[in-house]
């Protein structure tokens, strides 16, 4: 499968099975996009030149090379779980009006993780993760920092057991901010492997989607507070992550903004609602979010020719050194080797399906654990979805989210179409920008 498309002024094709990136000239570009290349407005010969070339690309397996055969993901029996995120606090002090949580309670109470469950559920991971040396937990909620005696203990009996067996734990935290004090931030620096902290870019679009508890403004505290944190981190792993709804579609304003902050590594990501919500991204807005991440593309483009150094997260791609098929085949692993852990103890495919009584996996305590939910899990992969097979940016999304897909779409096999649109754009520009700079 060949997919060509114009960035800038460059003309590039991608075999996507290869993964070759070629960039092109004008007649190279139309003769691989024409059915009928030689009714093109070029000399015969020039044509047959052009032509013989792209036989000769085809030959060596760097042109329409062809797909693998499906293969198995794994043994449900031998999968190890590598990665938890432990919902420590379903209780938030911010009130996120696009929150998919319920704003913090997850349709639910609002509760905290004892110590009991955050013990069962390290526990549970040590267990599942088989012969996996190195796994990851990342503390969730709501808002993490409202149980942080629990994150402290979690990351005390962690070290304990990854002396007992042999593994490594890189803990990392997903927090709104607010809560940060000195001490905290301190901490987290030195046992954090990696830090989110929601942060929405300009201060009117912040404050309009993200007030606190009381109604008030969050913005000037979370910045502050990020900043703090962040100057002290040093090469320490972090992300600002935002959030665009319908009411903020320029939101490259959001990132330059975040970037004239002082923060260099940047996620502001799509948010995905009902079509009822008002804050939702609907079909009628995908021309102007196609347009907006062309422009973002121009300016981190724009920002690296001249020295900078902003790095935004969905433009990060590696196209020598990227993750192997496996990977690339079966995406975050929801369900099968990635689970969500609630305030009780309760299992989950992942974050998104926390409360959904009809993916509840088991729970740490009791010891139970649906395999057939996680055979279900493992199963799902772009050679399962139907509307993956033939999309030139499978391997990058790897099949989509399945919370969204269920969500939306009543199946973890049917990718949300709007998402889709965004990505397939977003691996165009990332895959533009990185064909730019080498040029230089």
């Amino acid at each position: 499968m060949i997919h060509a498309f114009k960035f800038k002024e460059s003309y590039i094709a991608m075999d996507v099975e290869s993964g070759a990136v070629h960039v092109l000239d004008k007649m190279a570009y139309d003769c691989i996009t024409s059915e009928n290349p030689y009714e093109l407005p070029y000399r015969r010969e020039e044509i047959s030149e052009v032509l013989s070339e792209i036989e000769e690309l085809k030959k060596a397996g760097a042109l329409a090379a062809p797909a693998p055969e499906p293969f198995e993901i794994g043994d449900v029996e031998t999968q190890p779980i590598k990665s938890m995120c432990l919902h420590v606090a379903h209780d938030c002090n911010l009130r996120c009006k696009y929150c998919f949580a319920g704003t913090g309670e997850y349709s639910g109470q609002r509760s905290l993780m004892s110590r009991e469950v955050a013990k069962a559920a390290l526990d549970f991971l040590m267990i599942s993760s088989k012969n996996r040396h190195n796994l990851e937990v990342d503390f969730f909620g709501g808002e993490p920092l409202l149980n942080m005696d629990v994150v402290r203990f979690c990351v005390e009996y962690g070290r304990e057991l990854e002396k007992k067996y042999n593994k490594k734990i890189n803990f990392t935290m997903t927090t709104n901010g607010v809560a940060l004090t000195d001490e905290i931030s301190d901490w987290l620096n030195e046992n954090m492997h990696n830090i989110v902290i929601s942060l929405d870019g300009r201060r009117e679009v912040h404050d309009s989607m993200r007030p606190t508890a009381n109604g008030k403004s969050s913005y000037d505290i979370t910045l502050q507070n990020a900043k703090k944190l962040i100057a002290k981190r040093g090469d320490g792993e972090y992300y600002i992550r935002g959030t665009y709804t319908c009411e903020n579609l320029d939101f490259a304003e959001d990132v330059l903004e975040l970037y004239r902050q002082g923060f260099k590594h940047i996620s502001v990501e799509p948010v995905v609602l009902s079509e009822d919500s008002p804050y939702a991204l609907k079909e009628e807005h995908l021309e102007r979010i196609v347009a907006e991440y062309e422009r973002l593309a121009e300016i981190i483009t724009e920002d690296a020719k001249a020295g900078g150094d902003l790095h935004f997260f969905h433009f990060n791609i590696d196209l020598s050194h990227g993750p192997c098929l496996k990977r690339r085949v079966k995406g975050c692993g929801a369900g099968f080797e990635y689970v969500a852990i609630s305030p009780t103890g309760e299992i989950y495919p992942c974050h998104q399906f926390v409360g959904d009584e009809d993916f509840r996996m088991g729970s740490v305590l009791s010891g139970e654990f649906n395999k057939k939910m996680q055979a279900d899990f493992m199963k799902c992969s772009i050679f399962t979805k139907e509307k993956c097979r033939d999309c030139f940016a499978k391997y990058f999304c790897s099949g989509g989210c399945a919370a969204n897909a269920q969500h939306y779409n009543g199946s973890i096999y049917k990718p949300h179409e709007l998402t889709c649109a965004i990505l397939k754009k977003r691996t165009e520009c990332a895959i533009g920008i990185i064909t730019e700079l080498k040029g230089e």
